[in-house]
């Protein structure tokens, strides 16, 4: 359930109720989709106490991000981080999905409005899987019809609002079709990403996954599996990957701070590898699951420690 009683969202400074977290239907964001925002988690460690996991840089990306689209950023990122921390105090909810955006919630018609007050608000909602109980058993993607915009058309190093109507269309057309995800393609015909994943395949033990040319976002959690996979001694290859190269991997996965990380089964009818998790996707995923539980001493600089609460913890399904 979102939003229930008690829980809080911080708004330009102040934790206000839930229910009073409200911008103008006039607002300049939700007319245009100039806005920015950031996907994090927070999980429970073994000490009983919460992490938020690479919360420094989603940070760092949300300002950049900002950059791109002419939004003045008012705080600083030790500011944003605070209150990120504070807001995830707050709710007490573990595990988490917390959502910071920068918008500009002021009415404000016309596409170039430099003009109004740039927002920042954060939103703490309970975990669940993205991908549902696909994330486990194995996803049925689809390659879909909408192709990923060329960075010439919008930045794709930005994680702005509008450019998610690309991923909506592709998302919606595969779930229409009985598919759980899409799989978009670059303006060139290569592989790109999902709707809100990155795309990792394993071909003869290394993994290969789409580069810069291929207009991706730059994932946390892709970062994360690739500095994982190279620590385990595995080759890690950032490069174009044609489609003939995705339906004949020995395995596939998507990552993605919401999704995490959840093996490809199928794609556009065709089985990928023996049709279920491969053994190098599972052994990345094991060591990711514990560092975002604080398992992995070699990732502990990975999560950023949340006060403890003075209220009970309510564990999110």
């Amino acid at each position: 359930m979102i939003g229930p009683k008690g829980q809080k969202v911080w708004m330009d400074g102040k934790l206000v109720d839930f229910a009073q977290a409200k911008v103008h239907v006039l607002a300049h964001t939700l007319h245009y989709g100039v806005g920015v925002f950031e996907g994090i988690r927070a999980y429970p460690t073994p000490d009983g106490s919460t992490a938020i996991f690479r919360l420094r840089p989603h940070v760092e990306r949300l300002i950049d991000s900002a950059r791109f689209y002419h939004m003045p950023v008012t705080f600083t990122r030790g500011e944003i981080e605070r209150a990120i921390i504070e807001t995830q105090a707050a709710n007490a909810i573990v595990p988490s999905y917390i959502r910071p955006i920068l918008y500009r919630g002021e009415a404000g018609i016309g596409v170039k409005n430099l003009t109004g007050k740039v927002s920042l608000a954060i939103g703490v909602v309970p975990a669940s899987k993205y991908l549902g109980e696909a994330s486990d058993a194995g996803v049925r993607a689809k390659i879909s019809p909408f192709r990923k915009p060329h960075s010439l058309a919008v930045p794709s190093f930005a994680k702005a609002a509008g450019n998610y109507l690309n991923s909506y269309l592709a998302g919606v057309d595969a779930q229409k079709d009985g598919y759980d995800e899409a799989i978009l393609l670059d303006a060139r015909g290569y592989v790109a990403e999902g709707t809100g994943e990155n795309v990792f395949v394993v071909r003869d033990g290394v993994l290969y996954t789409p580069g810069l040319e291929s207009d991706i976002l730059l994932g946390v959690t892709r970062d994360s599996v690739i500095q994982i996979a190279r620590d385990q001694g595995r080759s890690v290859v950032e490069k174009a990957i044609s489609v003939n190269e995705l339906l004949s991997a020995d395995e596939a996965f998507f990552s993605g701070t919401f999704a995490e990380i959840a093996p490809i089964r199928e794609v556009s009818h065709y089985q990928i590898g023996g049709g279920k998790i491969g053994p190098i996707t599972k052994e990345v995923s094991q060591v990711y699951y514990r560092a975002v539980h604080g398992e992995e001493p070699r990732y502990s600089n990975w999560l950023t420690p949340v006060p403890a609460l003075n209220t009970p913890v309510a564990r999110g399904k």
